[in-house]
């Protein structure tokens, strides 16, 4: 028998901070410049007119106007508009 308890270790106790990916703004809704459109981990989503693509495959807004999501080649593109 032991004469000391068993100690867990600590690494497996951590929970993971969430990342809070995934869309932030929906089909029709109004942006600003710099506002950001999706979060994503790889380019599940294109940028077109009026976006760009962050290093981290952000998409954010380049201009004012509203947000429109389409396919393109069976990709889904989003454009500023």
């Amino acid at each position: 028998m032991s004469k000391k308890k068993q100690g867990g270790k600590l690494i497996q106790q951590k929970r993971p901070r969430p990342k809070y990916l995934g869309v932030k703004v929906h089909d029709g809704e109004k942006v600003k410049a710099g506002s950001i459109i999706v979060r994503q981990r790889g380019t599940k989503f294109l940028g077109g007119k009026g976006v760009s693509v962050g290093k981290d495959h952000t998409i954010f807004a380049v201009n004012e106007g509203t947000v429109k999501f389409s396919t393109r080649l069976s990709r889904k593109v989003i454009n500023v508009l």
